[in-house]
């Protein structure tokens, strides 16, 4: 489950990590009965679960005389096609350098992995295709309640002794909370000591009870909708659309696709079984992502047949080129179905990824 900035930033400044001064509002009215506590110049921030949301227009600059005008505009406009319901107006913090900070779990090694960038901002992960020793990396036992001194030099060169201890608090968020991700980005330096500018929590789903929170669990009207009919679904930050069945091939799918340098726009996995109408919402779920531009279908079948896959993906009629890759159960009857409606359908999931990838470059 990913936290939403405001509820991740209250979980940092209870460990001691230094947040901006903030105003969670959900009339846009409510601002300026406030705005003494936070001076002239504010940031306004839509409060979605979207990747990319300053580069989409959910984080604006604005100033006494018109933060109210800025946050109605964000009530009224949907960020990447979730709207918006609350807005975090902060003070608008005298940054002299921008870091970038992550704690993960390193699958390999299983133990936690920091991540660490001397640049941080809206442009790390070009920074990290382009330029991967900008970013460095170090793991050490999880046995450990701190991080060890030595590593956060190691990681941080010539950063202020606040960024270590920043990163050391934000390493003691990452374990009391059961995270699978905890991020600041950027983590800002400013006159006044160093801050958490942003804040990125993703907790493990099988921690919430424990965590307290999974009753307080919001799902946008796509994750209603795919629970609704049964899919195994969650929305990403790319323009791939990606529909499987089986949680192996989804995520094989979504690995390939980063591996080939594209994105993915979301996991769903229609389960095993899928009919024509089942792969028809499926289809028309992911369609209506504003962002996504392509959409592979990728689909072995056992107990699913290929036939009533195509049946499916012919009956969705979205506008999006739907790239299919089936084999399996049927599999000549669908693929004469799709060929007759002049599908685009590929051997290998290799070269069905490679497709998609091409479409989004």
């Amino acid at each position: 489950m990913k936290l939403l900035e405001f509820e991740a930033k209250e979980l940092f400044r209870e460990e001691g990590i230094r947040v901006p001064k903030g105003l969670l509002v959900s009339e846009h009215e409510e601002i300026l009965l406030h705005m003494d506590e936070l001076g002239d110049k504010v940031v306004v921030k839509a409060q979605v679960d979207v990747g990319g949301r300053g580069k989409a227009g959910g984080v604006l600059m604005a100033d006494a005389g018109n933060v109210v005008e800025t946050a109605r505009h964000l009530f009224h406009t949907p960020i990447k096609g979730v709207p918006v319901a609350r807005v975090l107006i902060e003070e608008r913090l005298a940054i002299e350098h921008e870091y970038y900070v992550s704690i993960a779990i390193d699958r390999s090694s299983k133990q936690p992995v920091i991540l660490f960038a001397d640049a941080g901002g809206v442009e790390i992960e070009q920074t990290a295709k382009e330029n991967p020793d900008a970013i460095r990396k170090v793991t050490f036992s999880p046995l450990l309640s701190d991080v060890p001194d030595f590593l956060l030099r190691e990681l941080t060169g010539d950063a202020p002794k606040g960024v270590r201890e920043t990163i050391n608090r934000l390493y003691h968020v990452f374990c009391k909370k059961d995270a699978l991700l905890a991020e600041i980005n950027p983590l800002v330096t400013t006159p006044q000591g160093v801050y958490a500018a942003d804040a990125k929590l993703i907790i493990d789903d099988n921690a919430l009870v424990r965590q307290g929170i999974a009753v307080n669990r919001d799902l946008t009207e796509r994750e209603k909708e795919a629970e609704k009919h049964g899919f195994s679904y969650v929305e990403l930050d790319g323009a791939i659309g990606v529909i499987g069945n089986g949680a192996g091939l989804t995520m094989s799918t979504l690995d390939l696709i980063e591996h080939f340098g594209g994105k993915a726009a979301n996991f769903l996995d229609v389960g095993g079984g899928a009919d024509q109408e089942r792969v028809k919402y499926a289809v028309r779920l992911v369609a209506g992502m504003p962002a996504v531009k392509v959409i592979i279908v990728n689909l072995l079948g056992g107990i699913t047949r290929c036939d009533e896959v195509a049946r499916g993906i012919i009956e969705a009629g979205v506008e999006q080129e739907v790239i299919v890759r089936l084999a399996g159960t049927n599999e000549a009857e669908g693929r004469k179905l799709l060929a007759e409606k002049g599908y685009r359908m590929l051997g290998s999931m290799d070269e069905a990824v490679r497709a998609a990838v091409e479409v989004t470059a």
